[in-house]
C-alpha cells in the first residue's frame, strides 16, 4: 500500500477506536456483545479483510503494514479485533494458503466484505497444543466425505457462516499427518454449535464448541482439492505463525494502552499532599513498562520485516507473540498496582484489560509452545529426538 493512504487508513481506524469504540468498553464487558452499529462501520471500514490481496476484494496489507494497523487495534477491548480477526487471519488464511483458485474466488471476496465470517476449527479436548491428538474423523464415501467429532473453544463459530474443520483423514498416518481441511457451512446437516463459553475476559469475543454428526460435505470441500487431502497440518502451522505475529502487535498495543492509564492515573491520584508519579517507586513501575512497550513494539516491527522477505516465517513469529503476550501481562499487572484498590474495581479500564490479555499466552500456541518452537530452530537436530 502507498504510504500515504497506509497513514490514510491507521488515522482513520485510530479516530473511531478513540472515539467510537474505547466509550463503549465497560457497556461491551457487561453485555457481552459489540452494537450491531460498530460492526456496520467495521465492515464499511475494510476491517474484515485488511490482509487479503485486493484482487479478492481486500486490502491486501502487507505483514509490515498489518502489524501497525494491529497495534491501533489492540488501543481498545480485543473483543473489537475478533469480529474480523478470524476472516483476516486463521480462518482466512487457510485459503491463502492452500486453496484452489476456484475455492479463493468463491469464499475470499465475501471474507473481506464481511458477507461471511470465518471460524478455524482446530482445537479439541485432547487436542490444543498437540494437534497429532486429533480425533475428528472425515471417512471418503464416495464423492463425499463424512465428518465426526468436536471442536472446543471455536472463536466466532456463533456466527460463523462457514467453518475450516481440521479432520484426520488418515487414521494410519501418525503425529501430525494424516490431517486434512474442510469447508464447512453454515446449516450444513449435523453441524451444531454448543452455547457460547462464559470466559474471564474478553468479552464480546464469542467461543463456543463445534460438534459434527455425520456431516456430509462433497469432496471439493477439501481445502485445495484432492491435493489438499492429508495437507491440514501443514496449512494450520502456516496459519499459526501468521497468527502469532499480529497477536504480538496486538498485544503491543494493547500495552500502549495500558501505559497510557497509567500514567495518566499516577499524574492525577494524589497521596500525601502530592500525585503519586512523583514517587520512586510508581516511576520504577512506569519505567519498566515503558520499556516492556518499547520492546515489544520494536520486536513486532522487525519480525514483520522479516516476515514479508520471507527471511523468518517460523522462529520470529514464535519470539513475537511469546515476548509480546507475556510482556502485555506484565504491564497489566504494573498497571493494577499504580492504581491501587481502584484497578481491583469493575469497570475501571486496568481492570478489564488485567483479565483480557490473560488469554493470549494461551491461544494460538501457548508460551511453552513457542519456547519449544524459539529453542528447536535454534539448536537444530540436537534438540530433536
Amino acid at each position: 500500500m502507498d504510504a500515504d493512504d497506509l497513514t490514510h487508513v491507521l488515522e482513520s481506524v485510530r479516530d473511531f477506536i478513540r472515539t467510537e469504540v474505547v466509550p463503549l468498553e465497560e457497556q461491551i464487558d457487561e453485555q457481552d456483545v459489540i452494537p450491531e452499529r460498530i460492526v456496520t462501520q467495521c465492515k464499511e471500514m475494510g476491517l474484515y479483510g485488511f490482509t487479503i490481496p485486493e484482487q479478492y476484494g481486500g486490502l491486501g496489507l502487507s505483514a509490515y503494514e498489518e502489524v501497525q494497523l494491529a497495534m491501533e487495534l489492540g488501543w481498545t477491548t480485543p473483543a473489537l479485533r475478533s469480529l474480523f480477526g478470524t476472516n483476516n487471519g486463521i480462518a482466512g488464511h487457510v485459503l491463502l494458503e492452500g486453496a484452489t483458485e476456484e475455492q479463493k474466488k468463491t469464499w475470499l471476496p465475501r471474507l473481506a466484505s464481511g458477507e461471511v465470517t470465518a471460524s478455524f476449527g482446530l482445537t479439541e479436548a485432547d487436542a490444543g497444543s498437540d494437534p497429532s491428538a486429533l480425533a475428528t474423523t472425515a471417512k471418503r464415501d464416495g464423492d463425499h466425505w463424512v465428518l465426526n467429532g468436536s471442536k472446543r473453544y471455536i472463536t466466532n463459530s456463533p456466527v460463523a457462516d462457514v467453518i475450516m474443520v481440521f479432520a484426520r483423514t488418515n487414521p494410519e498416518a501418525k503425529g501430525n499427518r494424516g490431517i486434512s481441511t474442510f469447508l464447512v457451512p453454515k446449516g450444513t446437516p449435523g453441524l451444531s454449535i454448543g452455547p457460547k463459553d462464559k470466559k474471564m475476559g474478553q468479552s464480546g469475543a464469542w467461543t463456543a464448541d463445534v460438534h459434527l454428526d455425520d456431516v456430509r460435505v462433497p469432496a471439493d470441500a477439501v481445502v485445495g482439492g484432492e491435493e489438499g487431502v492429508d495437507q491440514g497440518f501443514r496449512i494450520a502451522a502456516k496459519c499459526l505463525a501468521h497468527g502469532r505475529l499480529h497477536i504480538a502487535a496486538v498485544c503491543a498495543g494493547m500495552a500502549a494502552r495500558l501505559v497510557h492509564e497509567t500514567t495518566e492515573f499516577a499524574r492525577t491520584r494524589e497521596q500525601g499532599g502530592a500525585p503519586i508519579a512523583r514517587f520512586q517507586l510508581i516511576q520504577g513501575l512506569v519505567a519498566d513498562s515503558v520499556t516492556d512497550h518499547y520492546a515489544g513494539r520494536a520486536l513486532v516491527l522487525e519480525t514483520a520485516k522479516a516476515f514479508d522477505a520471507g527471511t523468518d516465517r517460523i522462529a520470529g513469529p514464535a519470539a513475537a507473540k511469546y515476548f509480546c503476550s507475556e510482556m502485555v501481562g506484565r504491564v497489566a499487572d504494573r498497571a493494577v498496582q499504580v492504581h491501587g484498590g481502584a484497578g481491583y474495581m469493575r469497570g475501571v479500564p486496568v481492570e478489564r484489560f488485567y483479565r483480557d490479555v490473560r488469554l493470549f499466552r494461551i491461544y494460538e500456541g501457548t508460551s511453552q509452545i513457542q519456547q519449544v518452537i524459539i529453542a528447536r530452530d535454534a539448536l537444530g537436530p540436537a534438540a530433536r529426538g
